[in-house]
């Protein structure tokens, strides 16, 4: 188990290192090709053996299966992997916040051009009420509408919103697209700052090469 929670397994909220572990008893026979830990070719074998069972992110199985298949003793590693629906309590893919004081909506997307530095901003009706609080996704974000919604968000700014989409929005709230690339360009500036501060001995290069494939006229 050291293995697989060093490799970033078992995190649950402000817990690491969680698991849950079931004895019983394993039976196998090798074949005359096989390399086995414990037993002889050809030779039933029946092992005490414990099945443990660890949570981890998606993200992360490539390396939690290569601590697995490295520190398990076995030649053959008999392992599956579960999809589960859980609701990570603290990661998501977008995030809403407060103004420190409300703003009339025509001032908040002015605001918002000028912040962004945007060429245009494509946006439902304005709501009838000032701007309190606010839904924000880099890139595509029209799958976290209702979320932004929900969550009692008076804007949700994100991108990549297509026609039709802008009708869910239904009075509830004001979609501001602000464009995939515009939506995602000063995460750049996040990374270089969190680069300096966990490596000052490296020389971090900052590019300015525009990559956004779409213009505007």
């Amino acid at each position: 188990m050291k293995a697989l929670h060093e490799a970033g397994a078992g995190q649950i909220g402000n817990y690491k290192n969680c698991s849950f572990s079931v004895e019983g008893t394993g039976t196998f026979m090798p074949n005359d090709v096989a390399n086995p830990h414990i037993g002889k070719a050809d030779q039933q074998e029946s092992v005490k053996e414990v099945r443990a069972e660890v949570i981890f992110s998606t993200h992360n199985e490539a390396k939690i299966v290569g601590a697995l298949r490295k520190a398990h003793p076995y030649d053959e590693v008999a392992f599956y992997l579960t999809r589960l629906d859980n609701e990570n309590q603290e990661v998501g893919s977008g995030m809403t916040g407060e103004l420190e004081q409300p703003m009339e909506p025509t001032e908040f997307l002015r605001g918002l051009k000028v912040s962004m530095n945007l060429n245009t901003i494509r946006h439902t009706r304005l709501l009838d009420k000032k701007v309190k609080k606010v839904a924000i996704c880099g890139g595509s974000g029209s799958f976290l509408l209702h979320h932004a919604i929900n969550s009692g968000a008076d804007f949700f700014i994100t991108a990549d919103f297509k026609y039709h989409e802008f009708f869910d929005a239904d009075g509830k709230i004001t979609i501001a697209d602000i464009g995939h690339y515009e939506s995602e360009i000063f995460t750049k500036e996040l990374i270089v700052e969190i680069l300096k501060e966990k490596f000052p001995t490296f020389a971090v290069n900052f590019s300015t090469t525009h990559t956004n494939p779409i213009r505007y006229l």
